[in-house]
């Protein structure tokens, strides 16, 4: 059994970007995060403490996205190794930061970066 938690849509106003006026002005961001892991035990005990806790997993992203980034591929590997270092039970995580109208002279809805890390060989029984 392949098991998934998946957090959409996370928003964030921060204050990343290669531009002096993003750096001041600010913008907004989406988050999504989907993590692999062995959620068998907490299907059958109903217990927090074998499963990860979603309000954790948000404030770790909150956290990384309060400190300014000129790149968003950097956002995304700090929140990448922040999950993987407070959640080592992680098999694999998939990330998208995704920055709202990012000034590039035309009408864009959003840039992304897009992070897969896979750390171990799926093993839900054991």
């Amino acid at each position: 059994m392949k098991s998934k938690i998946k957090l959409k849509e996370l928003k964030f106003y921060a204050y990343h970007g290669v531009l002096p006026q993003e750096t001041l002005v600010g913008n907004n961001y989406i988050i999504n995060v989907t993590l692999t892991v062995p959620l068998v035990k907490a299907m059958f005990n109903d217990n927090l403490n074998d499963t990860i806790n979603y309000a954790a997993v948000y404030n770790i992203i909150k956290q990384e996205m309060a400190v300014p980034s000129k790149l968003l591929e950097h956002v995304a590997g700090r929140i990448l190794h922040s999950l993987k270092h407070h959640f080592p039970q992680l098999i694999e995580v998939k990330l998208s930061v995704s920055k709202l109208n990012p000034p590039l002279g035309g009408d864009i809805y959003s840039a992304s970066v897009i992070l897969e890390e896979t750390y171990l060989a799926e093993n839900e029984t054991g």
